[in-house]
């Protein structure tokens, strides 16, 4: 991990950035380098996107930019790679069928993947003024909890959401745990990651406690950061959306509940998470995080001078699974053994 990084970059140029491009998808596997490094397979199945030097194990110090030949992102320099778990339709009988995502709005030719946000200030703000800082070379994190099952332990990352798209485009009202009815156009999930960081740590023993929340507000970055956590990043926010259509016609719970379920097999939407791993190459994301008029995507590839890919580019970059499994097919069990869980197991607390 790295040593101390000057707190000078606490006073970034400001600008009026917020960024919105879309990656494909890149593979679909039982791999998690973050949390279970070096395992494979990892517990439960991830969607992944991103630069194409993703791996079993990948530690701070890899050059992400150098070792990847290709990335399923828009922008051409950004090799980072970023992931969720992925969701299971589960059918009266038992058994499990992957839900697959879709391109987002204008990426809807995309190879489904995750549409990612990084801005100054919340989304809802047009001025994004704030000064803020562009991750570093080696840096990671998480959020979200895995073994959430109710709404008190869901409360701590409200900021993981769902939205229940009755059309294409439709952004509220967003919910905590999964819609408990069926949405015409799919399930889209929203997850947004700290914005205050300790200026010194790329990286902490749970991935979590090097970033902070504003000392006021929710996942806004319009609050003063903490005095542990000094240093104002971007937001960055991935959203997802999952195409919950082709199972709408099913047979669904009778007692009329959500028939989805998360990969480690969450079935009330409580335990939401999604990981991130830095590989923009050289201050491609700072370029960016301080233009004047990048603004989703308009002016941003001539303001900074960033190659952006054409979806089919995005499109074309792809890897082959490392794990040799089946997650497709209707399955008995969820890859791993999960089974379907509505409430936390008294042995996990």
């Amino acid at each position: 991990m790295r040593c101390e990084i000057l707190l000078a970059l606490m006073f970034a140029a400001s600008g009026n950035a917020l960024v919105r491009f879309h990656c494909s998808q890149l593979v679909i596997e039982r791999l998690d380098p973050l949390v279970t490094p070096g395992m494979a397979p990892s517990p439960h199945v991830h969607q992944i996107v991103g630069g194409n030097s993703f791996n079993t194990t990948m530690e701070a110090e890899k050059d992400m930019a150098g070792e990847s030949t290709c990335t399923s992102c828009q922008f051409a320099d950004d090799f980072s790679n970023y992931w969720t778990a992925v969701l299971y339709f589960r059918a009266q009988n038992g058994t499990y069928k992957r839900v697959p995502q879709l391109g987002n709005n204008q990426f809807q030719t995309a190879n489904g993947g995750i549409t990612l946000y990084y801005m100054q200030d919340a989304i809802y703000d047009p001025a994004q003024k704030s000064k803020v800082t562009a991750f570093q070379p080696g840096f990671r994190m998480f959020i979200g909890d895995v073994q959430a099952r109710t709404l008190a332990e869901a409360a701590r990352y409200r900021q993981l959401t769902y939205t229940c798209l009755d059309t294409f485009t439709l952004r509220s009202p967003e919910l905590i745990a999964f819609p408990n009815r069926k949405c015409k156009e799919g399930i889209m999930t929203s997850l947004r990651f700290p914005t205050c960081w300790d200026g010194k740590n790329l990286d902490s023993p749970n991935h979590m406690s090097h970033m902070s929340y504003p000392e006021s507000g929710t996942f806004e970055s319009s609050g003063p950061c903490p005095a542990t956590h000094p240093v104002r990043t971007g937001q960055l926010m991935y959203e997802v959306v999952w195409d919950t259509k082709p199972f709408n016609d099913l047979p669904w719970p009778e007692d009329g509940s959500n028939p989805f379920v998360w990969s480690f097999g969450d079935g009330t939407g409580y335990a939401n998470h999604a990981d991130y791993v830095f590989g923009w190459k050289g201050d491609a994301l700072q370029k960016i995080l301080d233009a004047q008029g990048c603004h989703f995507m308009t002016n941003c590839s001539k303001e900074t001078g960033l190659k952006l890919q054409s979806v089919s580019e995005m499109n074309k970059c792809t890897q082959e699974r490392k794990v040799d499994e089946d997650i497709d097919s209707w399955l008995t069990a969820l890859p791993g053994g999960w089974q379907a869980q509505y409430a936390r197991r008294a042995s996990w607390r």
